[in-house]
């Protein structure tokens, strides 16, 4: 970023911050505030200058939590920042640079300032530095009681009233990341946050009315994904008429009285990561999951829930529900397009997710998408990647596919659309596959991954009950995912005998010793054969509702039939292995009518014409395989601390000391 390192390590010396830090109370008027305000800062965001600004707020804090009772400087700062917001919607139709300027430097102040104190206080604490005025030594008036809610209100206005322009990015990225550090006492804490001052103000009074709004500009600016103006245009341009002066004062001023706080200033590049994307998206985006996932208070639901799982597309004309006063329309096509570009994040997917669980405008809108492709494909690479994601984004992704997989029409119109060269597959060369071959190859490849490596029940489960929900609409499967079923089957198989194996040995070697207890390889075979049943029906299932559709699964099945043998008689297993050993017999005895040497062609040939001459009421009906995602019982204990993970590790321009977290272990981000 080019920042200067050292200068933020001198931030503790600099005469402004002492003052405002400082035992003298500062009145909203003076003139200081002019020259507090007026330096040229272009926010660091690279970890290490992060962490160096960080600690030098603290040096700054610690001077002013001991003397703001006595001064109530911090109280005289918002209200000098909450003045200049009045003007600020004016200030951008009129291309006023200084004023934004002040106000989005007052903001920035407020916000690292803030984010300390949250670290090192409770609720009650903070809320009383909120309380202090210049009077008696000591004293505090009530009338400024609300002055939290009167921050938080106007930050929600700025980011719902001031539209967004080059001039005005700044402030409306610092608006958004100061309302995500507001509600950053979650983090200093193990246990869910159930009653909380910030979610109080957030939930009823006067931020209320703006939740729908709040959401919705939330959700446009993710859609939107504007990028960071070019370095300086929120800084004034000499070449504007009248501003030649003015840009004078105000760099003298900063030149001056602020060198140590000119972090690069507006000649500086941005980094390559804020190249790739646009801050003020990723850092809504992340507010948007912050604001939803709050719990609810014991006398209201979630309002920012409720506002996501309501709203409407704008071509949407059926009138709203008055019992949703928090409903809204948005463009819904822009949010798909938006979804399908931005899957490579970890929020994008769990933006994804919540809208497909908890709004059903959206989920019917995506399943009548005639493009699907665009969304499913990210999807199924962040699967692929297995190795290179953190779990919880895996499960997201899975889950995604579990509640597609859901619609019938869905299921059937994957296999209608043909993918050409799929170049992240890098097992096969896939030329050509259809949607629905590669929707099974890449979860078959999950429960594999899974089986050698996490071994986790949950992931399997998913997996599984996915391919259980399509089989029954499997269509043409490519030859690939045909043997890939069949595959699987046989490393089950094989897995399966293997663990039985150790369990008769197990318990003959503890017969003649009675010292060391048994591994528990009751539990092991009991879950492997659930898997094993789990693949038979979901097999049987395509075999009873569509065999004439998939002669590769046939051909597959056929020349691994000896896989089944074992299963035949199995307690577990026979009544399902009925269907699987006609299928198998009936086509094993039409091929050897046909002769040895038979080409793969051929073969398939006679298979073709085997599925129209088979009886169809030779085969047992089963009860559909249809599997329903439904959320655990209190989800936030699972999602509270993911969200804020993300927040922890993607949030622009943000950083908290590691040791002070007490949400999650370092390693669960």
């Amino acid at each position: 970023m080019g920042a200067n390192s050292s200068s933020i390590s001198e931030l503790p010396e600099n005469e402004y911050l002492k003052k405002l830090s400082g035992a003298e109370p500062i009145s909203e008027n003076d003139p200081f505030w002019n020259q507090l305000l007026s330096f040229s800062f272009s926010t660091p965001t690279n970890s290490a200058d992060l962490k160096l600004l960080e600690e030098a707020t603290i040096s700054v804090c610690k001077s002013l939590v001991e003397k703001n009772p006595r001064t109530g400087n911090l109280g005289s700062l918002i209200k000098v920042f909450l003045s200049r917001t009045k003007e600020l919607k004016i200030s951008a139709e009129c291309q006023n640079h200084l004023f934004i300027w002040q106000a989005h430097n007052a903001l920035f102040i407020i916000c690292c300032l803030l984010k300390v104190f949250i670290s090192r206080m409770s609720e009650e604490e903070l809320q009383l530095h909120f309380t202090y005025e210049e009077k008696a030594p000591g004293s505090y008036g009530t009338e400024c009681e609300d002055l939290i809610e009167e921050l938080l209100c106007c930050l929600i206005q700025l980011i719902v009233e001031i539209p967004l322009l080059d001039i005005t990015y700044s402030i409306s990225l610092e608006a958004v990341t100061t309302l995500v550090v507001f509600l950053s006492c979650q983090l200093f804490h193990k246990e869910i946050l159930r009653e909380s001052i910030i979610h109080k103000y957030l939930m009823h009074g006067r931020c209320l009315p703006y939740t729908s709004r709040l959401v919705k500009t939330l959700l446009y600016n993710f859609i939107r994904q504007e990028r960071s103006p070019p370095p300086g245009t929120h800084v004034f341009q000499q070449q504007t008429d009248g501003g030649g002066l003015l840009y004078g004062i105000a760099s003298g001023v900063a030149t001056g009285l602020w060198t140590v706080f000119t972090l690069g200033g507006v000649g500086s590049k941005p980094t390559p990561q804020l190249e790739q994307c646009s801050p003020l998206a990723n850092q809504s985006l992340l507010l948007l999951l912050v604001l939803a996932n709050l719990t609810d208070a014991p006398d209201t639901p979630n309002p920012y829930r409720q506002a996501i799982m309501s709203f409407k597309n704008t071509q949407d004309s059926t009138a709203f529900s008055s019992s949703n006063p928090h409903a809204f329309q948005i463009n819904f096509n822009s949010l798909y397009t938006a979804l399908c570009e931005q899957q490579r994040s970890d929020q994008a997917t769990l933006l994804l997710y919540m809208l497909l669980h908890q709004n059903s405008n959206v989920r019917t809108y995506v399943l009548a998408r005639t493009d699907i492709e665009n969304l499913v494909l990210p999807i199924l690479e962040i699967l692929y990647h297995v190795e290179e994601r953190n779990s919880h984004h895996v499960y997201m992704a899975l889950i995604i596919l579990l509640i597609l997989t859901e619609d019938d029409g869905f299921n059937r119109s994957i296999h209608e659309v043909i993918l050409k060269n799929i170049t992240w597959y890098a097992e096969r060369v896939l030329t050509e596959i259809s949607l629905g071959s590669l929707l099974i190859l890449v979860v078959i490849r999950t429960i594999q991954y899974n089986m050698t490596r996490t071994r986790d029940k949950y992931l399997h489960t998913n997996c599984l009950a996915a391919l259980a929900n399509m089989s029954a609409q499997f269509r043409s499967l490519h030859q690939y995912a045909a043997q890939r079923i069949i595959s699987l089957f046989s490393l089950l198989s094989k897995k399966h005998n293997k663990v039985l194996e150790q369990a008769t040995q197990s318990l003959r070697g503890s017969l003649g010793s009675n010292d060391s207890p048994l591994p528990d390889y009751a539990q092991d075979l009991n879950v492997i054969e659930e898997v094993i049943r789990m693949m038979l029906e979901i097999i049987n299932s395509c075999l009873t509702n569509s065999l004439h559709h998939n002669p590769n699964l046939v051909y597959a099945l056929l020349y691994k039939r000896d896989l089944f043998e074992q299963f035949r008689t199995h307690p577990s297993f026979q009544d399902i292995m009925q269907n699987i050993d006609l299928v198998i017999s009936f086509f094993s005895s039409r091929l050897e009518q046909a002769g040895a040497e038979l080409s793969v062609e051929r073969v398939l040939e006679i298979i073709k014409q085997g599925a129209v001459a088979l009886p169809k009421d030779r085969l047992r009906k089963f009860p559909e395989l249809k599997f329903k995602y439904v959320e655990e019982e209190q989800p936030e204990e699972f999602f509270i601390p993911y969200v804020w993970s993300l927040v922890y590790n993607s949030a622009v321009a943000l950083y908290w000391n590691p040791h002070d977290i007490q949400l999650f272990t370092m390693d669960s981000g």
